[in-house]
């Protein structure tokens, strides 16, 4: 057993409050229960995989467009100009990185690709 103490959302993103409501305007745009995973870097939403990743790109670079990107695993690439973003990490798996600026951008487009990725995630 590790005696390593999780991390909460909550304490990943003290001080960045959009990012926690980032949080619970996906987990809300999602049909069922996902467990909540946090590391030191990001907070991922699950089923029995990953589908939805929750960080600050603060963390990487000293000048960020965005506070907060919202990252989601689709089975196909997605060509919307909304994404900063897309990668190919294996045949059919692509990542799609959309830097959040307001909690207003998780609009319904993003709700049904979310709603995509919980779906393929199960």
């Amino acid at each position: 057993m590790s005696n390593h103490r999780r991390v909460t959302p909550q304490e990943l993103f003290a001080g960045h409050p959009l990012a926690l409501q980032v949080l619970d305007r996906a987990q809300a745009l999602v049909p069922g229960h996902v467990e909540v995973r946090t590391t030191t870097s990001q907070v991922a939403l699950r089923r029995r995989r990953g589908f939805a990743w929750v960080w600050l790109p603060g963390q990487y670079l000293a000048h960020p467009a965005a506070e907060v990107v919202l990252s989601l695993a689709l089975g196909r690439e997605d060509t919307s100009p909304r994404w900063k973003q897309v990668a190919h990490p294996s045949p059919r798996h692509w990542v799609h990185h959309l830097e959040v600026r307001d909690v207003a951008d998780l609009d319904e487009e993003v709700g049904g690709w979310l709603r995509e990725a919980y779906e393929r995630a199960g």
